[in-house]
């Protein structure tokens, strides 16, 4: 069967990199094999001291996916967790250097995706050096990601919570989209019930109820 397939993506200092390595731990203890494709574009500004210009965008966000599908096509793979997609640098794109051409390919690779896992605003912006911009492009940034998404009909999931209950929460929705793979079912529509944010197909109403979620 091939890979289960996650992107992990959302606003900077909201957790992505720290959930992918717990999901991806709890998955092993789990028995399954599990990779995390670490985000090209931090190793970029680790690599060279800066982040990266706008004519460097495209090429990194094309050797991001070239990683994540590396990892996919191992034999091995059974769950491949992406920190960030090609989708997150173009909009960052748009954001600092208001170009939008990146969006078409970084639409056509997120649909490689089985589920798509959005890490909420509800944690504290933390200062990381040069690396983040600022508190200031959280929201913008939450926002294109949201409008993208829905713009290819690509469903997603707000993880909200810290600590434990964040990563509970992010865990039974890849175990349920895991279950929901194997059994190649396709993931029936629901309507709007939930009080808890305003996104009419959010999966914080599907999952609620599994183990693990915040509230159980």
């Amino acid at each position: 069967m091939a890979a289960f397939l996650v992107a992990v993506q959302g606003a900077e200092s909201t957790g992505k990199t720290t959930l992918c390595a717990q999901l991806a731990g709890c998955l092993r203890r789990k028995g399954l094999s599990a990779v995390v494709v670490p985000e090209t574009l931090r190793d970029f500004c680790d690599r060279e001291g800066r982040t990266p210009r706008e004519d460097e965008q495209a090429a990194l966000a094309a050797a991001h996916h070239v990683r994540i599908e590396t990892a996919a096509a191992s034999p091995d793979a059974q769950v491949v967790i992406a920190d960030t997609t090609s989708l997150t640098i173009a909009v960052y794109s748009e954001v600092v250097f208001g170009d939008r051409s990146l969006y078409g390919q970084a639409l056509e690779r997120q649909q490689r995706f089985d589920l798509n896992l959005l890490t909420a605003l509800d944690l504290p912006w933390v200062e990381d050096g040069f690396v983040r911009d600022g508190p200031h492009v959280r929201e913008p940034v939450d926002a294109l990601l949201r409008s993208a998404l829905s713009s290819i009909d690509a469903g997603y999931s707000l993880v909200h919570g810290s600590g434990e209950a964040r990563l509970r929460a992010a865990l039974a929705i890849v175990e349920h989209g895991l279950q929901v793979h194997r059994d190649g079912r396709v993931p029936q529509t629901w309507q709007w019930r939930c009080p808890d944010c305003d996104e009419p197909r959010c999966e914080r109403h599907l999952f609620k109820g599994l183990p693990g979620w915040p509230g159980d």
